[in-house]
This record gives structure tokens, C-alpha cells and sequence, in this order.
């Protein structure tokens, strides 16, 4: 059983590469299986199609979002709840794959702007945002305090200086997306 897992574990990071190097829609499943020294038929016990594949590197993200959200759900609509909802929802993008994938999502948003994996994720961080506004704060409020969760994604966009470290990548979009939802 181990076996297959690896050997998901390992479709799924050599699609990913080759998805976001050259494309979804340039990359067939006969290139990933080549990739992985497998045939297709091999692949296929795994994954049967390309969006198979995206689903699976997704659903990680779209259960965390959902626990997330089952957890604000519990809690008062205070100050402090939406600070701890920025600093879970932070903590959740520094584990696996997150960053790789966003810029896969990034490099191929019009091929996947339709797909079912993408809707989820959308609906997903909609309802967050449901959390982090107050419909009676003026509108830029609003927008200030949605904001903070989009600051955590954009700090792998904005500042790709190399020098700079994951973890301080990390803490800076955490001070800033805090900062954002303080009122």
C-alpha cells in the first residue's frame, strides 16, 4: 500500500512540474508517464485523466479551507477570532506543496478557470472572507480585512528575491496580513 502512495506522491509532483514548466493543456499523461519512466497503463492506475490529477492536488487544500471554515463557524465574531483564522489559515499554507501549487494555478488560470477543483476552491475562500468582514464596516474596511488573506498567497508572487527565506516569506505576509485585518 505504501507503494501506491509513493507512487502518487510522485504523479502528482511530476505533473505538477510539468504543468506549470510547460502548461496543462500542453502536457499529455503519455508526458507524465515518460517522466516517470512508467507506461501509460501504469499512470492510468492511478490517475485515469489530467483533471483527476488537479483534483488530487487540491483536496488537501479544499478540506483544510472547509475545517477552517467549520471552526469559524464555532467561534465569536470578535477581533481576536478573525487574527487566529488569518494565523490558522497561515500555518495551513506553510504545509506540503502550497506555494508549488499556487503557481501552478497562477501559470495556467485560463485553462483551469472552469474547472471543478477551482470553483470549490473559490466558493471556499468566499465563505472565509464571510468571517473577516462585517457587512456594516465601510466598504474599504471590507476590502482592507478581505485582503489579508489574499496578502499570505501574493507574498510567493511579490517577493521572489531569492535570497529571501521561506520562513521569512512567511513571517511577512503573516505581519501584514495581520496588520490588514486589524481595524
Amino acid at each position: 500500500m505504501r507503494e501506491n502512495a509513493d507512487t502518487r506522491t510522485r504523479i502528482q509532483e511530476i505533473a505538477l512540474k510539468l504543468f506549470t514548466e510547460q502548461g496543462y493543456e500542453a502536457t499529455s499523461l503519455r508526458e507524465i508517464a515518460e517522466a516517470l519512466g512508467v507506461t501509460k497503463a501504469a499512470l492510468y492506475y492511478h490517475f485515469k485523466t489530467k483533471d483527476d490529477i488537479i483534483a488530487s492536488l487540491a483536496e488537501d487544500r479544499v478540506r483544510a479551507v472547509e475545517e477552517l471554515i467549520a471552526w469559524a463557524r464555532t467561534q465569536p465574531r470578535t477581533d481576536e477570532t478573525r487574527e487566529e483564522l488569518i494565523r490558522r489559515y497561515a500555518h495551513d499554507l506553510r504545509r506540503g506543496r502550497h506555494h508549488e501549487i499556487m503557481r501552478f494555478f497562477e501559470r495556467n488560470q485560463t485553462s483551469l478557470k472552469k474547472h471543478p477543483t477551482m470553483e470549490k476552491t473559490r466558493e471556499g475562500m468566499f465563505e472565509l472572507l464571510t468571517f473577516l468582514v462585517d457587512p456594516e464596516d465601510p466598504l474599504a474596511t471590507r476590502l482592507k480585512h478581505s485582503m489579508s488573506l489574499f496578502a499570505l498567497h501574493a507574498s510567493w508572487f511579490a517577493l521572489r528575491d531569492e535570497s529571501i527565506t521561506d520562513e521569512e516569506r512567511q513571517a511577512a505576509a503573516l505581519e501584514v496580513a495581520l496588520d490588514l485585518a486589524r481595524r
